[in-house]
């Protein structure tokens, strides 16, 4: 498990810090954690709640994207990281899958995105070595910003630190970076416990602070751009 603070700096046509402690998982997808019965409402890792949803496990959703792209896993290890499932809700800003070969080399990253509306996208990324790649931007989240621009990622595999962020690039400048950075803590009953005692309901706390934050710059003056039709990707239908 990762303490951690989510910030998202927004600083054209209007200037405003957003930012959100929470904790997150890093979940192997052949070894999901599986708590005791009655802590089982705290922390849930459900296919359905990942890529098309029909999958019977997480490492098949993932695995039928990955086959859309060419990408094959044969057997090599994943790590996930995410937010479970907390006494019924989920929301996921963004998963992140650092997949490997079987020999243990990084194959590559994926990057799924969900927005506020209920639809999910997944970027495959070919990072370097430092965990950086570029992406055309393809999804709509922020009501506030049309689907153009470039991400800049950073998605360095988690190891005691976990240090994540997101650029959007668009012409004149970077109007938009979100970051994540944690540290890690044993995932045991007792840490649980206290992570769901000091962040209750967390991931419903996420969604209810994103879009308390939409209000605010809605409320500023900010315009709503209409959202596009969004073509289900092969392999999240």
């Amino acid at each position: 498990m990762y303490a951690c603070a989510i910030t998202h700096v927004r600083t054209r046509p209007i200037r405003r810090t957003f930012r959100h402690r929470t904790y997150m998982w890093l979940v192997d997808l052949d070894h999901l954690p599986v708590q005791p019965r009655a802590l089982r409402p705290l922390a849930r890792f459900a296919s359905r709640d990942h890529f098309a949803g029909t999958a019977p496990t997480l490492r098949a959703g993932l695995e039928r994207y990955l086959d859309t792209q060419g990408v094959r896993l044969d057997g090599g290890r994943v790590l996930m990281l995410a937010h479970a499932r907390v006494l019924g809700h989920v929301f996921n800003p963004l998963t992140v899958y650092w997949c490997h070969r079987p020999d243990g080399s990084p194959l590559c990253t994926v990057a799924e995105v969900h927005n506020t509306y209920g639809e999910r996208h997944c970027y495959l990324l070919h990072t370097d070595e430092r965990g950086r790649a570029e992406v055309p931007k393809e999804f709509y989240v922020s009501p506030f910003f049309p689907v153009d621009g470039t991400y800049r990622m950073r998605l360095p595999e988690p190891g005691e630190k976990l240090e994540l962020a997101v650029h959007l690039e668009r012409e004149g400048g970077r109007p938009f970076t979100a970051t994540v950075r944690g540290t890690r803590r044993p995932a045991g009953t007792r840490a649980l416990l206290a992570a769901a005692a000091r962040h209750p309901w967390s991931t419903l706390a996420v969604s209810a602070a994103i879009r308390l934050h939409g209000i605010r710059l809605y409320l500023r003056g900010l315009p709503v751009l209409p959202r596009p039709h969004h073509r289900t990707q092969e392999g999240l239908k």
